[in-house]
């Protein structure tokens, strides 16, 4: 049970950064497929990042709730992962 306690202690970080960071993808994707407006997969891939990060700082479409809705929690999420980073940074 020590041994357990000890891996965890060592690779705490790693663990929180793989937890927070798992739904990452999905929250990007949706994210990008409102702000391109497409539903094909192929936006998860491109590497386009003027368009949405302009999307994510001011707003690009405001008569859209999903979008509105959808961009305050993806600023929420980055900024807690952010957070974790900067958190990491000090204590690690």
């Amino acid at each position: 049970m020590d041994q357990a306690i000890d891996l965890v202690r060592a690779n705490i970080w790693f663990i929180l950064f793989f937890a927070w960071g798992l739904p990452l993808g999905y929250y990007r994707s949706r994210f990008r497929k409102i702000v391109y407006q497409t539903d094909s997969w192929i936006i998860n891939i491109k590497p386009i990042f003027v368009k949405e990060l302009r999307a994510l700082f001011v707003t690009m479409y405001p008569d859209n709730p999903d979008y509105i809705r959808l961009r305050n929690f993806y600023r929420l999420y980055l900024s807690i992962y952010t957070a974790l980073f900067a958190a990491w940074k000090l204590w690690a």
